[in-house]
């Protein structure tokens, strides 16, 4: 039986549905379509179709056909924009009203913006049909997206020749118009500078930093200087100033609401070349109104602003710092200027009279009165640089922001012209002196306290400390011996103040000043313990002892004999002390002492203080008759008094105010040739008179020479002890290294010359404590 043999079964493939792919029929309505939709008419159109559209075909190889199909699309459409919204309101630029210039271009740049976002409203429509285009063709083909096509055709297309020159040139018409004072709807402007920043010419180089920045810089270039020049010319320093800070802050909003903040970088710096480094040294120096000025009328609003722009360029913050230098100099010889009046002077300062009173009428008045000038002016010297000080000190922490350089520049000023004046430490002195003395009017301990404070901050700016320490130890020496100070409290922060600025050694001696008068008080206690015992002298007497070498006086004594109660009462005291200390020498001192003494008038008797001198005086009339007659010559026999002492005392007894001896012949000055009476007939209201007091005064030529030969003398003693004490420690010092830390070492309280510490090495090397080493430039210690 035969089987027939079937064959293998075959699959046929699914029978095709719809129409056949057809790319140019596709195209053609996704063409359509993308018309209507850059037309804003695309209402009826439907999504899913145009991606089925552009979709197929993608998937059928025809994304080329697609992909540079829709860039023309796009680029006829751009070109009909431009063609119709854009070439339409171009500025005319021939008109010569600003305010229609900057109408016109408003227009256009809104007109520019309108198709910029017109276009990218369709880029963002046309981007989501062709997806599949952009995440499959443009990916192998390794092109650029469809947007960022987009983006390249604007460029190509709008922003060109003549378009491009025109955005330029209305946006540079904006900002001129705003700089000229007016305003502009800033919109469009921000619009189109967003448009040039968001297309690329290159790899990070956009249009704008390409086009638009480098033609703006260069017209504010040009602006800036020719506002520079004007602003100089027409405004004084205080506006220039207001109305600079105002362009700084103008163009820091430009850039901040409508430029790229790129921009501020190198448009800040234009600023600061042509507004400020240009005309620095011009405005602060300007009559009338720079620096100076604003300083005497207290323009401190002013004064900050200069401070913060000087200080945005380089050679601003030297030049603040040269004139306020500059400016303080001037008013620190202004100040010397003034005070050396005192110069002129030649009269003695010793105010003869009752010091608490001003209005006697006696001949020597004006020898009085010259001195209080010369004093007065010496006073003013200190309160004039005081205030100068605080006026300075209260720009600097108000205006200058407190800066460190600032104040380094001001203090090297004060210390300049301070320094310049060489009585500047005794002026220094006399005004602590006047301000610790007694019944100060007018002023509490708090106030004193506060003036001493600011003293010490002049006293800073001493170069020659060592000068002002005579100075303020003579005169702390009569305040203590006479009992004039304020308080001892007072005098003791004074002291303290001064070890803290200058370290002990320069308050040791004034230490040792307040010790003696401590001791003292407890030797005339035993010493009047002692007198209750046995029979006291016919003369009560106070007794200070100063050790010679805390002291600013002379060992020797001015020559004066006392009379034999003085003596006698002296003595008593000399042999109670020598008892108690021996091996010590005592020296009278009649020249810093005073006397209270009762003499009888007609009138009535009173009660006098005077000067040991003048006390010796008048004791060699107690014996004589009431009219008997002492030459000057048989005075100065009998007490042994030196000229000048004589006849300052004689005049303070015979001249002023309170004539306790009548001068033959009458007259305000006291000649060798005189001769005096006792004044029986004087009469007074009072019951206790002060007929000399020994007042602070400013040196004349002669002492001021002697003091500077003491001062001189001083030094080198100083210097060759600090070279000694280095030397001892080191050994072995080269001489440039010796020089320095003496130097340092000295600083402290006078600045010493590099010659005359070479002198005091050569000195010291010839008595043997230092050799000179053999490569001669080095010494070895060798005593």
């Amino acid at each position: 039986m035969n089987v027939a043999r079937r064959g293998k079964p075959k699959i046929k493939p699914p029978r095709k549905h719809g129409t056949t792919f057809n790319a140019e029929k596709t195209w053609a309505e996704l063409a359509n379509n993308i018309r209507e939709i850059q037309n804003h008419d695309a209402s009826n159109l439907s999504f899913e179709e145009n991606y089925r559209f552009a979709y197929n075909m993608v998937l059928h190889k025809e994304g080329k056909m697609l992909y540079d199909g829709v860039k023309k699309l796009v680029a006829e459409h751009l070109d009909t924009l431009a063609k119709d919204r854009v070439i339409p309101v171009f500025p005319t630029g021939g008109q010569d009203d600003p305010m229609q210039r900057s109408q016109e271009a408003d227009i256009f740049l809104k007109a520019l913006r309108g198709v910029w976002d017109d276009h990218i409203s369709n880029m963002v429509k046309l981007g989501q049909i062709l997806k599949y285009m952009d995440r499959v063709h443009t990916k192998s083909e390794k092109v650029p997206e469809i947007c960022e096509a987009g983006l390249h055709l604007f460029l190509k297309h709008v922003i060109r020749p003549p378009i491009q020159q025109h955005i330029v040139g209305a946006i540079l018409n904006q900002v001129r118009f705003e700089r000229d004072g007016h305003s502009i709807n800033r919109s469009p402007v921000k619009g189109c500078v967003d448009v040039l920043l968001s297309l690329d010419v290159e790899p990070s180089v956009t249009v704008y930093k390409r086009e638009l920045e480098p033609a703006f810089l260069r017209e504010s270039e040009t602006f800036y200087q020719a506002e520079g020049a004007k602003l100089l010319e027409t405004c004084d320093a205080p506006e220039f100033l207001r109305r600079v800070e105002a362009r700084f802050e103008s163009e820091d909003s430009r850039t901040h609401h409508y430029l790229a903040r790129q921009t501020a970088a190198p448009l800040r710096q234009i600023l600061k070349d042509n507004l400020l480094t240009a005309h620095l040294a011009t405005v602060i120096s300007l009559p009338n109104s720079g620096l100076d000025n604003m300083v005497d009328t207290d323009k401190t609003d002013s004064l900050a602003r200069l401070y913060r722009l000087f200080i945005m360029v380089p050679t601003g913050l030297p030049t603040l710092k040269r004139s306020l230098k500059e400016s303080v100099a001037r008013r620190g010889r202004q100040i010397n200027r003034a005070s050396s009046g005192a110069e002129g002077v030649d009269a003695e300062i010793d105010v003869v009279g009752d010091e608490g009173d001003r209005k006697g009428k006696g001949k020597a008045r004006p020898v009085a009165n010259a001195a209080a000038q010369r004093l007065a002016l010496a006073l003013k010297w200190v309160e004039d640089v005081l205030e100068l000080r605080d006026k300075f000190v209260a720009v600097w922490q108000s205006a200058f922001d407190k800066d460190r350089e600032v104040e380094s520049a001001l203090n090297e000023a004060f210390q300049e012209f301070i320094d310049s004046n060489e009585r500047s430490p005794e002026y220094i002195s006399l005004f602590i002196d006047d301000n610790l003395k007694k019944g100060l009017k007018g002023k509490t301990d708090a106030e004193v306290e506060a003036v001493l404070d600011k003293t010490i901050v002049v006293f800073r700016f001493l170069t020659d400390k060592d000068i002002f320490e005579r100075y303020y130890k003579g005169h702390l020496a009569k305040r203590l011996l006479h009992g004039r100070s304020v308080s001892d409290d007072a005098e003791r922060g004074m002291l303290a103040k001064l070890k803290v600025e200058c370290g002990f050694q320069f308050t040791q001696k004034l230490e040792g000043m307040f010790h003696d008068i401590k001791l003292s008080g407890d030797t005339m206690q035993a010493y009047n313990a002692h007198l209750a015992k046995t029979t006291a002298p016919e003369i009560n007497l106070s007794v200070i002892v100063m050790t010679s070498t805390f002291w600013p006086m002379s060992i020797s004594a001015s020559p004066c004999t006392f009379t034999p109660e003085m003596a006698r009462t002296c003595k008593s005291f000399e042999q109670f002390y020598l008892s108690r200390h021996s091996g010590r020498r005592l020296t009278w001192q009649p020249s810093l002492g005073n006397a209270d003494v009762r003499a009888a008038f007609n009138a009535a008797t009173v009660e006098l203080n005077v000067s040991t001198f003048s006390l010796v005086i008048l004791l060699q009339f107690q014996c004589l008759d009431e009219d008997a007659v002492l030459t000057y010559s048989e005075l100065q026999k009998a007490t042994s008094i030196e000229d000048r002492e004589l006849q300052r005392n004689l005049q303070s007894l015979a001249c002023a105010k309170y004539k306790i001896l009548k001068k033959h012949p009458p007259g305000r000055d006291v000649d060798k040739d005189d001769s005096f009476s006792f004044n029986a007939a004087f009469t007074s209201p009072l019951r206790k008179l002060k007929i000399s007091t020994i007042s602070s005064k400013v040196e004349s030529g002669e002492e001021r020479k002697e003091t500077r030969d003491r001062v001189d003398e001083e030094r080198r003693y100083q210097t060759e002890a600090c070279i000694v004490r280095i030397m001892k420690d080191r050994k072995h010092m080269t001489h440039n290294d010796l020089i320095n830390e003496v130097t340092r070492q000295l600083a402290g309280r006078f600045h010493p010359d590099p010659f005359n510490i070479k002198r005091r090495i050569e000195g010291l090397i010839e008595k043997e404590y230092l050799e000179r080493c053999e490569d001669r430039k080095s010494y070895n210690y060798c005593a």
